[in-house]
């Protein structure tokens, strides 16, 4: 079955009508309704919502109801795949023109663009603005011009994209087209910049909110970063994830023990060839409790919706990707999890690629700002959402509950002494070592290094003992990040003061410190739809499941594509015995009630004849 076209006058009912047959869905959420209406007036718009908000349908209904095919500007193979394989399940006109077609392939989907049967067609950016490709547009009609992840533009942004700089040209080629700029992602600085350099003309804001109530955040003080991520993922056993890390040798490492451990863990990194890349993301997308141990390269344009957790062995580089990278967990709606561990080596290697790379230096000390942000962030003792809501411009006022510091407030204790001691150890050893050693002087552990630079002999040398070696590495820790110390990259993490330090060292200030404490374990404390739905519904749920995997099997797509977990819950819930109830349930379509409605409807059927008191007993 293909989408009727509609009426050559594009109306808002007409996009209710199809939100209804096509998507399956009453009613528009957030600001989708005030970004399709925009659209469908010919007016450029600007779309900032949060992973998992519905921002894809903000630029895929206006190209159902204006005439002409919608080109979707996208980043990343993997992510117009998706979404094309989504689209077809729900009987839309869909293709993208990518590396991965071979000439034929390519030449069916140019045929189809010039047969007007396709509705919407994806292409990366610098094939876009390819002479030959921008000529092949000028010979069809086009709804919309959407660019997707349009955070990618801007050069201070966090996942810059050369390509993106020349789409502003698409507003002289294309007049009269309107142009749709979606990310989840951006700052208030970001989204002018994203205005300035697509271009778009006084474009319609469509700001969604960045919270997801659904994450908890929880952050640690990395003492051992594996026995604690073991101890986080008690809580998930059974579950996807992400695992970030750093460096390609450290994700291999993971993946590897992860397996020793129990869990089905898979490395993605860019050092893996393209087969074995394509192989994991695969397991990742299509098996319910695979974990995914990976760098950055791995995540934009992940579309599954059941991952219940993101953990961070390493830092990000910024409250930006932090953001991105976690909003890949809970696009379902449903509980998830954002737990990351960090230490003062995390916030020097950062440093060294910031102060290593080629960019010039206003770039440097951009990164360096974000950088800073996100360790204040980490260090914070009040809610944790309400900061990082404010630095996407958004006001949060009630403390969320559902972070670490909410669950669990942490202590805090006057550091002004202990300051003091680190500051003048950091000093009586010459600013030349790591915390380690420093550490060492304060607690009197007369090590080789240490005897050989003569440090026992310091009038600092044991005046630490009071503290632990790991209270000691937190107190260096939270003054790295106030800026009492700084960490020199380019001298292996070397301690050295700043002037903010000299009031502290003469007694004229005071300092609060955080106190490192053992984060509770949550993971049995979720919501969870299973924790309180009754026995029959639950297998009633895994039965609709087990359904969903066979015929996902036959059509060789991920399992969410033919249904969403939340439409088999309110299948569960609901209990439909016909097509009609059937498709009155969210995320049921017509196509998909025509395609698979029957093979649903019969195993309701055959538990329709067990009720739920009999089966609990």
């Amino acid at each position: 079955m293909s989408v009727p076209r509609s009426p050559a006058v594009p109306s808002l009912d007409e996009a209710r009508r199809l939100l209804r047959e096509i998507f399956g869905y009453d009613s528009f959420r957030g600001r989708q309704e005030q970004a399709i209406a925009a659209a469908l007036e010919g007016r450029d718009v600007l779309v900032l919502m949060p992973t998992g908000g519905g921002k894809s349908l903000c630029y895929q209904l206006p190209a159902l109801v204006r005439p002409g095919v919608g080109i979707v500007v996208s980043p990343l193979i993997a992510l117009m795949e998706d979404q094309v394989r989504a689209l077809r399940e729900l009987g839309v006109r869909a293709a993208f023109l990518n590396s991965t077609l071979d000439r034929r392939e390519q030449h069916a989907v140019i045929e189809a663009l010039h047969g007007g049967a396709l509705d919407l067609l994806y292409i990366a950016p610098e094939r876009l603005l390819q002479p030959q490709t921008l000529a092949l547009f000028d010979r069809v009609p086009i709804s919309i011009i959407a660019i997707d992840e349009a955070h990618c533009v801007s050069q201070w942004g966090h996942d810059f994209r050369e390509d993106y700089l020349g789409l502003h040209r698409l507003r002289e080629r294309f007049p009269r087209v309107p142009r749709i700029a979606l990310t989840a992602t951006a700052t208030p600085p970001t989204r002018r910049e994203i205005v300035e350099r697509l271009a778009l003309d006084e474009p319609e804001l469509c700001i969604g909110g960045f919270d997801r109530p659904n994450i908890r955040y929880m952050v640690q003080a990395k003492t051992d970063a594996r026995r604690q991520l073991l101890g986080f993922l008690k809580g998930h056993a059974g579950e996807a994830g992400i695992v970030y890390c750093l460096s390609r040798k450290k994700v291999e490492s993971v993946a590897e023990w992860l397996r020793a451990q129990g869990f089905d863990a898979l490395p993605y990194h860019a050092g893996l060839n393209a087969e074995t890349r394509a192989a994991h993301q695969r397991r990742f997308l299509n098996d319910d409790a695979v974990v995914i141990v990976a760098t950055i390269a791995f995540g934009m344009g992940i579309d599954k919706p059941d991952v219940r957790f993101v953990a961070h062995l390493d830092l990000p580089k910024s409250i930006e990707s932090y953001y991105q990278e976690t909003g890949r967990a809970g696009r379902d709606g449903e509980p998830a999890e954002a737990w990351m561990v960090y230490g003062v080596q995390d916030v020097v290697q950062l440093r060294q690629l910031v102060d290593g790379g080629n960019a010039d230096d206003e770039h440097k000390r951009r990164e360096r700002q974000k950088l800073d942000a996100l360790l204040g962030w980490c260090e914070v003792t009040s809610c944790r959402r309400r900061p990082l809501l404010e630095y996407f411009g958004e006001n949060a006022p009630e403390p969320c509950g559902n972070c670490d510091n909410c669950i669990a407030p942490p202590a805090t204790w006057d550091g002004t002494e202990a300051a003091r001691k680190l500051l003048s150890a950091v000093y009586r050893t010459g600013q030349r070592f790591g915390a380690a050693h420093v550490v060492d002087v304060l607690l009197g552990n007369a090590t080789d290094k240490v005897r050989q630079n003569r440090h026992d002999r310091l009038s600092v040398f044991g005046i630490g003992t009071e503290l632990s070696a790991n209270a000691w590495r937190s107190v260096v820790r939270q003054l790295v990040v106030l800026g009492y110390l700084r960490a020199d990259a380019e001298r292996y993490g070397a301690l050295t003061l700043t002037e903010q330090s000299r009031p502290l060292l003469r007694g004229e200030a005071k300092l609060e410190l955080r106190e490192d404490t053992k984060v509770p374990s949550t993971g049995g404390k979720k919501a969870r739809a299973a924790d309180t739905a009754a026995p029959a519904d639950e297998r009633l749920f895994e039965a609709l499941r087990d359904c969903r995997r066979r015929i996902a099997t036959e059509q060789g797509v991920p399992p969410y594509v033919i249904f969403h977990d939340a439409t088999l819950k309110a299948m569960a819930a609901d209990r439909p015995t016909s097509p009609e109830a059937l498709l009155g349930l969210p995320g049921v379509g017509r196509t998909k009630l025509e395609r698979y409605g029957d093979r649903f409807l019969e195993v309701l059927r055959a538990h329709a004849l067990v009720s739920p008191a009999d089966d609990a007993s």
